[in-house]
């Protein structure tokens, strides 16, 4: 497979600025899917970082898959979450607090299926890598 990751980093700043820009109106649908926008801090420069992400709708909250397109290398954002689990994502026009975990056991098994209907190239992503691809639950912050 060709070295694309030029391309998926062009299409990830457009992606974010257009978000961002539009409050959350313009990006938040992707035909039938839906991305948020996901705020962490960088787990060694203290910075903010900003990814857009696709998601599915669960009971646990909103839940997202550190596929980083099928590579080997386990995404900079889920290192950050592992490190900082606090977090904050915008939902279209709204923007919250989270906190991350990973799934495991029978959840990861329940909502793996439910993010692969969502979107089918994550099957792919999984037979493509040597590891593990973490399923992250993003649940409400308290107050």
């Amino acid at each position: 497979m060709p070295n694309i990751r030029w391309l998926l980093a062009l299409i990830t700043v457009v992606h974010r600025f257009v978000y961002r820009a539009s409050g959350g109106r313009i990006g938040h649908h992707l035909g039938s899917r839906k991305t948020l926008l996901l705020e962490t801090v960088g787990r060694k420069s203290g910075k903010e970082r900003v990814l857009p992400l696709l998601y599915v709708e669960d009971e646990a909250g909103l839940v997202v898959v550190a596929s980083n397109a099928g590579d080997d290398r386990t995404p900079a954002w889920w290192l950050n979450l592992k490190a900082r689990p606090e977090a904050w994502v915008q939902v279209g026009t709204r923007r919250y607090a989270v906190r991350a975990r990973e799934a495991v056991d029978g959840e990861r098994a329940q909502l793996w299926s439910k993010l692969v209907a969502s979107y089918a190239p994550y099957a792919e992503y999984e037979r493509r890598t040597f590891r593990p691809i973490p399923i992250v639950v993003l649940e409400p912050a308290a107050d």
